[in-house]
């Protein structure tokens, strides 16, 4: 890897108040040079909110970002190391965005100065994009296939993409992913990819952000966490017996039988001798588990 530098981007005591909606709360979080994040949450968690207001395109109520210990808002030598590739609206407010796909990378490359113009010129031909096509007559896919382009050839130390594969099909999204592991094994570039796709793009994630109702409610390596996580099931009785003590989510009841969702502190084990089914779960699982409707008991 080339990338050598140990800086990162930090934000602490983030609030964000839309309309009297307090939609971040008290975030304090620190993205490391030299992994991938996967930043999950479902809708309206503040995913967006939150990685707009790290890359300084949106100013938050309360709480600071720095990088490198520099302050991100309105600092060229901060947001020179930043990249957030994010959805191209079709209408602008003036009507129709009637920009070509050409011009709108050349109008990109412009806020990039480690800028890539033959990464750039590469994908387009790998995504089959015409870049003499309009923007508003982009399908949501191809949409999606310029802002990858844009995060890529961008070169941007800590890159963020926000649904970066909405509308990419089963193949452009495997493409998508293999692109983004080759970019980070060749450079150590950070990349902060927010999807719904989890599953698929479980294995990417080296660390795992969860957002639920504007707060970090996780952020840990992904495969430590999941080691740590487990479904139990069984008789009640027993089920309650062996997870008494530990964090439970997502109980499932039915007749006399039980199914929990168990994240096990470090030092901490199931005991033995009960009549249990223990299975591993998958990063959806324990997302659904986290961000389900029944709370922790």
């Amino acid at each position: 890897m080339e990338q050598e530098e140990t800086m990162s981007l930090k934000c602490e005591n983030i609030v964000k108040i839309y309309q009297k909606k307090e939609v971040l709360k008290n975030i304090d979080l620190e993205i490391e040079h030299g992994k991938i994040y996967g930043l999950i949450g479902r809708n309206g968690a503040g995913k967006t909110t939150l990685l707009s207001i790290l890359t300084a395109q949106n100013p938050a109520t309360r709480g600071s970002v720095t990088y490198d210990g520099m302050p991100v808002w309105e600092n060229q030598q901060a947001l020179d190391h930043l990249c957030f590739s994010r959805e191209i609206n079709a209408v602008s407010p003036f009507g129709q965005n009637t920009m070509r796909v050409k011009e709108y990378l050349r109008i990109a490359s412009v806020f990039y100065p480690k800028w890539d113009k033959q990464m750039a010129k590469r994908l387009t031909k790998l995504f089959h994009l015409d870049v003499q096509k309009r923007i508003a007559k982009l399908s949501k896919g191809m949409m999606s296939m310029v802002t990858v382009i844009v995060a890529l050839a961008s070169k941007a130390d800590i890159t963020m993409l926000d649904e970066p594969v909405a509308g990419l099909d089963v193949v452009a999204r495997e493409q998508f992913y293999r692109l983004v592991v080759d970019e980070y094994a060749k450079t150590g570039r950070t990349f902060v990819i927010s999807t719904h796709i989890i599953e698929e793009a479980a294995d990417v994630f080296e660390e795992v952000v969860i957002l639920k109702d504007g707060m970090v409610l996780c952020k840990e390596n992904t495969q430590e966490l999941l080691e740590r996580s487990m479904h139990v099931s069984g008789n009640a009785h027993d089920v309650d017996a062996v997870c008494e003590g530990l964090c439970v989510y997502h109980e499932k009841k039915m007749g006399r039988s039980k199914g929990v969702t168990v994240v096990l502190e470090k030092g901490q084990s199931l005991p033995k001798g009960y009549d249990v089914t223990v299975q591993p779960v998958s990063l959806q699982d324990l997302f659904l588990a986290f961000c389900g409707e029944e709370e922790a008991i």
